[in-house]
C-alpha cells in the first residue's frame, strides 16, 4: 500500500500521536487520523523518531567483502535504525577518486535499505603525502562534502591546511582522525594505570589531543570546517569545548563504545575490546556523556568497523582494531544517555540524525517528524530489554563487545522514504 499509518507512537518521547504516511512523505501528524485505504501500524507507545544517520561507516566494499559489504552493511543500518550512513574511504582501493566513490555510492542505490554517502579520502592511497582528487569527488554522482584519511591521521600540519582550504570552496568538511603517530608507535591500549599492570603499550591522551589542538587552530586560521572523528579523551572535550568557545567551525563525535566501556576490561586480553581510539577511563567517559548532552560533542557516531572471525579470533596484538556498531548504537545510548536522565528522546534525534545528515549535507535525513517531510523514520520499543546476540546481526561480521550483555531497547521499523525496510524487527 502506499499509505501507512502509524498509530499511537510517541514523536521525539512525546505524548502518542498518530502519522500518516503517503508515499514517500508523511502527509499528516494528529491524533485520531483516519485509517481508510491505509496499512495501519500499531504503534502502542512506541517512540518514533526521524531516521538515524551514522557519519562514519565502514562497509568495506570495495576491496574487503569478506567483513562486510554494501548489502549487508546498510540491512546492519536498517536494523539499527539508520536510514543514512556515510562510508569510510579505507577500502581496497582507497575511495580516493572520483570512479571508487561514484561505485560505492550506486551500490547503495542498488540495494535500497538505505541511503549510502561515500567520504573521500583527504590524501592519495591515506598515504598523507598529496592531496587526493578532492574537487572532482565532490562534482562526481556521488557529491562527497565530507573528505577523511579514518585509520590513519592527517598528521602533516600543511597537508591538512591545504586540505581545509580546499573543502572551504564548497563548503566541505575535514573529518580527523586525531591521533599522533609517533606518539601511538607499539601502543596496544589506553596508557594509564590498567596498562602499566598488564605491560601492554600505552596509547597516551596527548596523542589525540595535540592533534585536535593543531586542527582546530588551522581551521580558525582557514576559516573552515574541520570534524573530529571518534574524540575519546577528557581532553578532548575540554579542547574541543574552547575551541567552540572561539566561534571556531568545529563537530565532534562520540562512539556508543566509548559512552560505556572502559579500559578495566582489557585485562580480560580478550580482542573484542581492542579498538582505535582505546577504551579510555572512567573519568573519560563521564566526560564524554556529559559533553555530549551539553553539545559540546554534537553527534554519535558508530565507526562501525567489521572484520572477520579469523581477525579478532587470536592475541591481543596481532587483533585488528574495531567493533561493529551499528545494530547496538541505539540501545548503548538509552543506556548511558536516556536512561540516565541525561538527553531525552528529542536530544537522541538531534544528535543521532538532525546534526550528523546536517554536518554531512544528507539531503532528506534527519528532518522534522511532520507534514510534507521526508518519511525517514524509525520506531522504536523503549521498554524492551535483552541479550545481544550477534548470531542474528545482518552484518556479515560478529566482533561486537556486547555479545550476552542485556541493553535496552529494539528498533522495530524503518522507512526510507516511506518504503518499509524493517518490520517487525525483520529485514523486508
Amino acid at each position: 500500500m502506499s499509505k501507512i499509518l502509524i498509530c499511537g507512537a510517541k514523536v521525539l518521547g512525546g505524548e502518542p500521536q498518530d502519522v500518516l504516511i503517503d508515499g514517500e512523505t508523511i502527509a499528516e501528524v494528529g491524533v485520531g487520523l483516519s485509517a481508510e485505504g491505509a496499512e495501519v501500524v500499531e504503534a502502542g507507545g512506541k517512540v518514533l523518531l526521524p531516521g538515524l544517520v551514522d557519519l562514519h561507516t565502514h562497509l568495506r566494499e570495495p576491496g574487503r567483502e569478506d567483513s562486510e559489504t554494501v548489502l549487508t552493511g546498510t540491512r546492519a543500518a536498517a536494523s539499527g535504525g539508520y536510514t543514512a550512513v556515510f562510508a569510510m574511504a579505507n577500502t581496497f582501493p582507497v575511495a580516493d577518486t572520483a570512479g571508487v566513490v561514484e561505485q560505492v555510492y550506486r551500490l547503495g542505490q542498488e540495494h535500497g535499505y538505505c541511503d549510502v554517502q561515500p567520504i573521500g579520502a583527504v590524501t592519495v592511497g591515506l598515504e598523507g603525502r598529496k592531496l587526493a582528487e578532492l574537487g572532482a569527488m565532490h562534482e562526481s554522482a556521488a557529491g562527497v562534502t565530507v573528505f577523511s584519511d579514518d585509520g590513519k591521521c592527517v598528521d602533516d600540519a600543511v597537508i591538512m591546511r591545504r586540505a581545509l582550504e580546499y573543502v572551504k570552496a564548497f563548503g566541505g568538511v575535514v573529518a580527523q582522525h586525531a591521533q599522533e603517530p609517533r606518539l601511538t608507535e607499539g601502543a596496544q591500549m589506553n596508557e594509564g594505570v590498567v596498562s602499566a599492570e598488564l605491560g601492554l603499550g600505552g596509547w597516551p591522551a596527548v596523542a589525540e589531543e595535540s592533534v585536535i589542538a593543531r586542527d582546530v587552530l588551522l581551521a580558525e586560521h582557514v576559516g573552515s570546517r574541520v570534524h573530529i572523528c571518534h574524540l575519546s579523551t577528557a581532553g578532548s572535550v575540554e579542547i574541543v569545548r574552547w575551541a567552540k568557545s572561539r566561534g571556531i567551525q568545529v563537530t565532534a563525535e562520540v562512539t556508543p563504545h566509548h559512552l560505556l566501556l572502559t579500559d578495566e576490561l582489557v585485562r580480560t586480553y580478550n580482542p573484542v575490546y581492542k579498538v582505535n581510539p582505546p577504551l579510555r577511563t572512567e573519568r573519560d567517559v563521564h566526560a564524554l556523556r556529559e559533553a555530549l548532552a551539553d553539545g559540546t560533542i554534537d553527534i554519535v557516531a558508530t565507526d562501525h568497523a567489521p572484520h572477520p572471525h579469523e581477525d579478532k579470533d587470536c592475541e591481543w596484538a596481532a587483533a585488528a582494531m574495531g567493533m561493529v556498531g551499528l545494530e547496538t548504537a541505539l540501545s548503548v545510548v538509552q543506556e548511558t544517555m536516556v536512561d540516565t536522565g541525561l538527553l531525552d528522546w528529542a536530544g537522541v534525534a538531534d544528535r543521532m540524525s538532525v546534526k550528523p545528515a546536517q554536518i554531512g549535507q544528507a539531503i532528506g535525513h534527519g528532518r522534522p517528524v511532520s507534514a510534507g517531510e521526508p518519511a525517514n523514520l524509525t520506531l522504536v520499543d523503549t521498554e524492551y530489554r535483552g541479550s545481544v546476540d550477534p548470531a542474528g546481526f545482518a552484518s556479515r561480521s560478529r566482533n561486537t563487545p556486547y555479545e550476552g550483555r542485556e541493553l535496552p531497547g529494539r528498533v522495530t521499523h524503518t522507512w526510507l522514504r516511506g518504503k518499509a525496510t524493517l518490520v517487525d524487527g525483520k529485514l523486508t
